[in-house]
């Protein structure tokens, strides 16, 4: 799930590590395609056969320092959060992204505010 491999990457730029591995889906693999667009992570890419398939994930560093600073999970199993395109705000002032799971797919919020379609909030990172 999303929530793990954000905790994975947060814990593993913290030990500086060059890449780590995380069991497939494609709600995880969406997600992680958005974060590699957006640059939080360098590469990301599928490797195996269906029942053992994993997900690569090549970290990216600056100056020595992860790029991730932190995130925030907004939808839970326990509870999930739904909002319209018009409540849709930037993220630390532009400086981060938030994550949506529309009827279109896998999305970052401004994406989202543009298609002018709502869903729900995963999460925030920056």
């Amino acid at each position: 799930m999303y929530t793990d491999i954000l905790t994975q990457l947060k814990n593993a730029q913290l030990a500086k590590k060059k890449k780590i591995k995380v069991p497939h889906s494609n709600l995880d693999m969406a997600v992680l395609e958005i974060l590699s667009k957006h640059g939080f992570i360098e590469e990301v890419s599928k490797k195996g056969r269906m029942p053992k398939r994993v997900i690569e994930i090549k970290l990216k560093y600056s100056e020595n320092k992860g790029v991730i600073d932190g995130f925030k999970l907004i939808s839970k199993p326990s509870q999930k959060i739904y909002s319209g395109f018009k409540n849709l705000k930037p993220v630390k002032q532009g400086y981060g992204i938030g994550v949506i799971s529309t009827s279109a797919g896998v999305m970052t919020t401004m994406e989202a505010r543009k298609k002018k379609t709502g869903g729900q909030l995963l999460f925030e990172i920056w």
